[in-house]
Formats: structure tokens, C-alpha cells, sequence
């Protein structure tokens, strides 16, 4: 089966599994735990990346994620490969500690954000790892406990989840745990995984020949969580980027060209918008090019990173600055 490029957007929401090589354990002992929870205490900050739940189990970990402007794979780089090498240093292993790279699920927020962080706080409570809710609030390697206020974690966002139960701090509390016991009789949720959708084989062209109406799309892709209307705006969204990213390389339009007529735009000499100046016209072509070279050729935030010598987060932030100078002065790569 053709490995499926990953969907993602600033802003939208994640469910982010990863799981151990032929299912082994990825933590050995409460250090393995408590290095990754420092990490995460490190990346999700840096790259401004709001975690909602999460939970590590003995071979696999959880978590809720909004995707940040450098985007979820970057944030899962920082975290799960400085992982890797941390625990195959301590335990003297080498080779991969992770079946296959992440899984990302794209869930509509409005329909299952609730959902979401029932069902991931609820893992060890199904796998027998704690007898009760109780055992479950003191459990110190999943976010329930952080909700119900008896641990710090200022690298979640419990607030947010609150507020979405509304009333005093006091009261959200009592509401969200009353919401988690209603979810004891569930068992396990295929379709809040993924593993209950139906994987498309032929990109996004036979997903809409075998899916024509937005009411099956909704299980037209495991990448995809949501109603026909949000699985529909994705689709769409995805189907206009590839679009032009061929279009365009039909028409030879690639990143010299992009280069050429950013510098072209602001009177630039090209070769000045590949340093790293601040100058008022050369950051305005520069973020222009990264714009295009990313969102309309698709190349990679790393790609632009290597070649102008600054970091992923740094292009993410010229990319969007790019769309904004694009949309207001209406500045096109397409056409002379």
C-alpha cells in the first residue's frame, strides 16, 4: 500500500499516536517517562504547539495536539527523534525504536475535541494499568490528572479544555470528570484512531470516484476525522495545493523562478534575498519566496531552511508573512 502524504494545517487538530517497533516497550522505567514529559515540557513551547491530552502506555504514547505553523511532523521530529536517540543511548540499543513514522488523525473540533481526551485519558483505566478513576488522577504519565488540578503541567492547556465545560474552575472540573465516567462502558473507539475508516488507495481523485457525496466521504480516509462538510473543505484544500503544485512545474515555474520574480517585485538583486539581511525590501522578497517555494511548488519548510541557513520555525513564520504580502498586494507566481 502507497505511503499517503501527511495532511496538516496551522490550527487544526491532531490525534498523534506513535508506537514501539513490533509493539515493544518504548519506556523502560519512570527516567524514559519523565525524559520525554521534560522534552515535551521543552519543544511544545519552543514551537508554540498546544497539547489538549495525552498519555504514554508501555509500548505506545497519545496525544492531543493544534498544529503550530512549522506544522506537526516538525514538532514530532523534535520530540520522538531526540527520544529515540536518548533511549538507545541509555540502554546501549541501536536501530529504530518506532513501528513506521507517527500516525496523525485530523479531527474536526467542533464533533470530537471532547471525545478525544475522554478517550485518551481513558487508556490506562482500559488497559488495566489503574483499577479506578481515582487510580487514574494520580497517575503522573497521562493529562486527566492535570485537568483535575492534582499536577502541574504548564505544557498543557488545561484551561482550554475546561472552558469547554463551562461554569467556575470548581464546577468545569466536576463536569469533565462526570464526562469521563459516562465514557467507562465504551471500550476501545476504532473510529476516534482511525483504524475504523476506509484507507484510500488511489489518492485524492478516487477518493471523490468512490466517495461522491460528502456523507461517505467522511470515511473515505484514515488521515481524516470528521463530518462530509470538514472532510469535504480538506479534501478540497489538498486536492487545490497538489493542483498547482503541478500546474505549475508543467508550466517550468519552479524556486528559481519564484526567486526571479520576488526580486523582481521589490527591486532586489536575487542573490541578496538568499542572506540572511533584515532589510525592510529584502525580508518582504524573502518571505514572498518562501511563501511560494512552500504553500504553491510544495517544497518542504526544511528544504527552505537548508538553503537560506535559518531555522524551520523561522521559514513557517516568512511563509505566512509571505501569504499575507501575496494576498494584500495581490502578487501572483502564476503568469509574468
Amino acid at each position: 500500500m502507497p505511503r499517503q502524504s501527511r495532511l496538516d494545517a496551522p490550527g487544526l487538530l491532531h490525534h498523534v499516536m506513535v508506537r514501539g517497533i513490533e509493539r515493544k516497550p518504548i519506556f523502560s522505567d519512570d527516567q524514559d517517562r519523565d525524559a520525554l514529559v521534560d522534552r515535551l515540557a521543552s519543544v511544545l513551547p519552543e514551537t508554540h504547539t498546544a497539547c489538549y491530552a495525552w498519555v504514554f502506555m508501555d509500548n505506545h504514547a497519545h496525544f492531543l495536539f493544534r498544529s503550530p505553523l512549522a506544522g506537526i511532523s516538525h514538532v514530532m521530529r523534535r520530540l520522538m527523534t531526540w527520544y529515540a536517540g536518548y533511549f538507545n543511548r541509555r540502554h546501549f540499543r541501536c536501530g529504530s525504536l518506532f513501528q513506521n513514522r507517527f500516525k496523525s488523525v485530523l479531527c474536526q473540533e467542533n464533533a470530537y475535541f471532547k471525545e478525544l481526551v475522554r478517550y485518551i485519558h481513558l487508556n490506562p483505566l482500559r488497559a488495566g494499568a489503574v483499577s479506578d478513576l481515582k487510580g487514574l488522577a494520580s497517575h503522573r504519565y497521562c493529562g486527566h490528572g492535570v485537568l483535575l488540578g492534582k499536577r502541574p503541567a504548564i505544557w498543557q492547556d488545561a484551561d482550554f479544555v475546561l472552558a469547554g465545560f463551562g461554569g467556575s474552575l470548581r464546577a468545569s472540573r466536576r463536569r469533565y470528570l462526570d464526562f469521563v465516567q459516562a465514557g467507562l462502558s465504551m471500550g476501545r473507539r476504532e473510529d476516534l484512531t482511525g483504524g475504523g475508516l476506509v484507507r484510500s488507495l488511489g489518492g485524492w481523485e478516487a477518493v471523490k470516484t468512490a466517495f461522491p457525496s460528502k456523507e461517505t466521504r467522511q470515511k473515505s480516509d484514515q488521515r481524516i476525522l470528521g463530518d462530509g462538510d470538514f472532510v469535504q473543505s480538506v479534501l478540497a484544500q489538498a486536492q487545490e495545493n497538489l493542483s498547482s503544485k503541478y500546474l505549475l512545474a508543467a508550466q517550468g515555474v519552479d524556486r528559481a523562478k519564484a526567486l526571479e520574480k520576488a526580486s523582481a517585485i521589490f527591486g532586489v538583486d536575487a542573490r541578496w534575498i538568499l542572506d540572511r539581511s533584515r532589510k525592510h525590501p529584502l525580508a518582504d522578497a524573502r518571505s514572498l519566496y518562501c511563501y511560494w517555494s512552500v504553500r504553491k511548488l510544495g517544497f518542504s519548510l526544511a528544504d527552505l531552511a537548508r538553503e537560506l541557513s535559518m531555522s524551520v520555525s523561522g521559514i513557517a513564520r516568512a511563509v505566512e508573512r509571505g501569504r499575507r504580502i501575496a494576498l494584500e498586494n495581490g502578487y501572483s507566481i502564476e503568469g509574468d
